[in-house]
């Protein structure tokens, strides 16, 4: 069966994938939207005067407009064809994604981290949407998306190569003690203060040890094999410790599932 053809000889294949990873930054972004107004409207209550930074990366100003310019463009992208205008928005997000990575008040958020890369694949992308093997194409896109994945894995894998985290004493404090969330209300529910402490210890070693191995093979895999894998395993980080983390997580989701427009082999 002959595949629809969408403008410019791009196949629909392609552009659904084009736009599904601009879902997934915007959905990352739009996750944050209330925490963000929020934490604006706080740190331009109270300045941060740090001379590392230059004036414009601690105006307020900048990040909002970084911010909201990323919002504007991520959105064009996902509705026009025309290839000059998705260069131009991707450019735009990357650059504005760049800005919030070092800006004063946002550098810190793991958030644009994960943004930033996914951004920096989709000016990659959009340049070679024109590529006469699509095939061949989305391959490489799809490479390229879980080596990307790979790299974050292994660099979370290894902040946590700690004897703290192996002990899971960590992972205890944050989550298991207090935390306010479905997984750890039902675990103290359950489970007596002891019983939760070894859990805990599971828990985390199972987080390191799945982490590294991802980081370390990921990439290796088939596309459809490494998107199902990533897909499953970037969703279950924040089902199973915290709905915000969708935030870090919606557009690397996003960038995995490209592994399944790659054609299967004849």
């Amino acid at each position: 069966m002959t595949q629809p053809i969408a403008p410019h000889g791009r196949t629909t294949r392609a552009l659904i994938a084009h736009r599904l990873v601009q879902a997934g930054l915007i959905l990352a972004l739009l996750w944050k939207w209330q925490f963000f107004l929020a934490a604006s409207r706080v740190y331009e209550a109270i300045p941060l005067d740090d001379p590392f930074f230059p004036f414009w990366l601690q105006s307020v100003w900048t990040l909002r407009v970084a911010f909201v310019s990323c919002l504007i463009a991520i959105a064009l992208n996902f509705v026009v064809t025309n290839s000059w205008v998705q260069r131009a928005c991707s450019w735009i997000t990357w650059i504005g994604i760049s800005v919030l990575c070092v800006h004063q008040a946002s550098h810190n958020d793991m958030t644009f981290t994960t943004a930033w890369w996914t951004s920096l694949w989709s000016v990659w992308y959009v340049h070679h949407l024109g590529d006469t093997d699509e095939n061949a194409m989305l391959r490489r896109a799809a490479f390229l998306s879980r080596a990307i994945i790979s790299v974050i894995l292994l660099g979370g894998a290894v902040g946590k190569w700690t004897a703290e985290y192996w002990s899971g004493e960590v992972f205890y404090d944050i989550y298991f003690r207090d935390r306010d969330f479905w997984v750890f209300n039902l675990l103290r529910a359950r489970f007596e203060p002891e019983t939760l402490r070894e859990i805990a210890t599971w828990y985390s070693r199972n987080v390191i040890v799945v982490e590294t191995v991802a980081g370390l093979g990921l990439w290796m895999l088939p596309p459809k094999w490494a998107a199902l894998t990533g897909v499953v395993l970037l969703t279950s980080i924040a089902l199973f410790s915290n709905f915000l983390l969708f935030s870090v997580l919606a557009c690397l989701i996003a960038l995995s599932a490209v592994g399944f427009f790659v054609a299967s082999k004849d």
